[in-house]
Order: structure tokens, then sequence, then C-alpha cells
């Protein structure tokens, strides 16, 4: 099963370098996907530097960007949002990237039973044609803390069919937020993106997991990234597992190769 495992890197694994340093880091890792991200200061996409840059330094080091992560508060659509998801997606056309990354509102607002459907189809139905004219795929992300307007799989699943996305939209399967969700249904033939992360901070309780827990897979694991990715495969899931650490202590690694590694090393051996 370990031939089906492709792993690739989102930015936020080394969020203080550059891109040409990350692609490089990607390079040197034997990968050769990247998910880029609009949320890091002093870096692309938010310090302005140009998609055919990016693009060309991607090139360089033989890497493919897989996605843009992300339009946030997708599922919010106004005017304000339109905009923002027309922007993201002529950037990701530009740069080469195959997906967007679509992020929901994570503050409270927005859960009631028939708003969030609702809100989720708008949003959906508006996007299909936005992503679909610039032949970029939508994956939609939800999230599995309890403040957040979409944490359901299955929501999103029935949602994107009710709007005839299919052809536009997969599903993001993040291991962290299924396992706070604790929703037990996987969708391999819906997930377009597997993010990996783990938690091995043995005193924490699932609710009060955050991303600042979030390190690289191994042994100490509590999410069972081994066994959700053992069951995705074995679904039909050949697509990337892209680390997403969110910890500090990842983050701050001056030498992140070496971790990285080791823990595509431990997912490898056991899945």
């Amino acid at each position: 099963m370990t031939s089906k495992l492709t792993f690739a890197l989102n930015h936020m694994v080394a969020p203080g370098l550059k891109p040409a340093a990350f692609f490089a880091l990607c390079r040197e890792l034997g990968l050769s996907d990247v998910e880029i991200r609009n949320d890091l200061a002093g870096n692309a996409i938010i310090d302005g530097t140009s998609a055919p840059a990016i693009k060309a330094q991607a090139a360089e080091n033989g890497i493919s960007i897989a996605t843009i992560n992300a339009l946030q508060r997708f599922n919010e659509w106004n005017a304000v949002r339109e905009a923002e998801a027309i922007e993201l997606a002529d950037y990701a056309r530009n740069v080469g990237a195959k997906a967007l990354v679509l992020v929901p509102v994570n503050d409270g607002t927005g859960q009631a039973d028939g708003e969030r459907q609702r809100n989720l189809r708008t949003a959906l139905t508006a996007l299909r044609s936005i992503l679909g004219d610039r032949g970029v795929r939508g994956l939609v992300e939800p999230l599995g803390f309890e403040i957040c307007s979409l944490r359901s799989k299955r929501e999103a699943a029935e949602a994107i069919e009710d709007v005839g996305g299919a052809t536009t939209f997969r599903m993001v399967h993040d291991t962290f937020h299924h396992h706070l969700a604790g929703e037990p249904d996987i969708f391999p033939g819906m997930t377009g993106l597997v993010h990996i992360s783990g938690v091995d901070d043995p005193a924490v309780t699932v609710s009060d997991m955050r991303d600042p827990h979030r390190v690289l897979v191994d042994a100490g694991d509590r999410l069972d990234n081994v066994g959700q990715i053992r069951a995705l495969v074995s679904g039909g899931y050949q697509g990337l597992l892209s680390f997403e650490p969110f910890s500090p202590v990842v983050q701050k690694l001056a030498e992140p190769r070496a971790a990285l590694a080791e823990s595509i090393e431990f997912i490898r051996s056991r899945v």
C-alpha cells in the first residue's frame, strides 16, 4: 500500500522560508508538490510577489504548486468575498496551482441548522463559475472546532452534489480536524487533498486541541493519522498527503528536513 503514498509540504511547515528556499526543501526531500499560502507575512502571496515569479521559482526546483491555501470565510458570501475569490482564483491560474482551499467561518457564527446549509450552497454556487472559468478546483475544508460553521464532511459532500459541483469541488480531509469533529464517515472518492499533522501532548483534551498543538506525525500521535490514511487509501484515495503543522516547535526548526524525513518514513512504514 505504501507505493500509493505521495507526500507534499504546506508552507506552514516552514513559514520563515522564502518561496525559493521552501521549494528547495521540498526537492531535497524527494517531493514534488507544495501548497503556498496567502497568510504568511513577508512571503508570497501577501508580499505582492507576482504569480509568474513564484511559478518560475517552483519550476526551477521541479516543483508543482498543488494549492493556494486559502479563501477564508468562503461560506459567508458577499461582495468582499467574491472579490477575494476572483483575485485568488486568478493568482492560482497564473501560478499554475491546481486548486484553491476553501476554509469556512470559524468564529461561532453561521452555525444554525438551515442557515449553515443555505450559506454553504450559496457560496458553492457562486464559486462554481469563478473557479470553473479559470480551470481551478475548489477544495472545501470542514474544520473540527466546535465553533466552526462547517464541521461535517457529509454536509459538505451533500452540498457539492446539490449545486452540481462534482466537477469543480472536492474536500480536504484534515486528520486533525477529522479527529476533532468526531464524524466517523470518510469520503475517499470526494477527497481531493489530505492535510496531515499529529498531536502528541498527552494532557490536552480533544475539545481543547488547537492549531499550536499540531506537530509532525510520530509514535506519540493521538489522532490516529496512520489509521485515517490507511482507511482513505483503502477506499481508493491516491492524492497528496500534505504536512500542515502549526506548532511553533516545528515551525522554528533550524533544519526541518531531517524531522520531515523521519515523519515520512514513520508513516510509510506503517500504512
